[in-house]
């Protein structure tokens, strides 16, 4: 196949990420509006190119309070800092359909590299749409304070209420 422009289906996609609780727990959460500019050759995905935007205020923890404050000057900062943008700069072929896509995160204004290790899951033909489909999934994990994500609170029993690493799970589906 050759590079050409393929599109982000958000209803068979997610942005999914973890972080430590009270040092004993994770908590999950998810960004629900995100989209994607991509060309690419899903078989080698050594030339694509991927900016991935996602909507900073559609965090969704399954707990509304706890969403209110990721919104807030505390981490995200929405109503200043509305996005989050992800912007490759770099892809390396890691064995069989597995890639390192580097790239550029940026949170809050600061941007800082981060890997992904993507496994390429193939293509298929929509059998509604007749349009081919390729799917991805993609993990890593960055350092919140790096991006200036610093609020926390000291347990009584030791450690914090927060953990520093982030855990990110991407899962794609595109269609050309």
């Amino acid at each position: 196949m050759a590079v050409e422009k393929w599109n982000i289906d958000p209803a068979h996609s997610s942005v999914e990420f973890q972080v430590k609780h009270m040092m004993v727990s994770k908590v999950k959460g998810a960004f629900n509006t995100f989209e994607a500019d991509v060309e690419m050759d899903p078989e080698n995905l050594q030339d694509a190119k991927i900016k991935f935007t996602v909507d900073a205020a559609s965090v969704d923890t399954r707990q509304a309070q706890r969403d209110g404050h990721l919104k807030s000057e505390d981490f995200f900062n929405t109503e200043k800092y509305p996005n989050i943008t992800f912007v490759s700069t770099d892809i390396t072929p890691d064995g069989d359909d597995e890639y390192e896509i580097t790239g550029d995160l940026t949170i809050r204004e600061v941007t800082k590299p981060i890997t992904f290790h993507v496994t390429y899951e193939g293509t298929g033909k929509d059998p509604n749409t007749g349009n081919m489909v390729a799917g991805f999934e993609g993990r890593g994990k960055f350092n919140r304070k790096d991006f200036g994500l610093n609020y926390n609170a000291a347990l009584e029993t030791g450690g914090v209420l927060i953990g520093d690493e982030v855990k990110i799970n991407v899962q794609i589906e595109a269609s050309k």
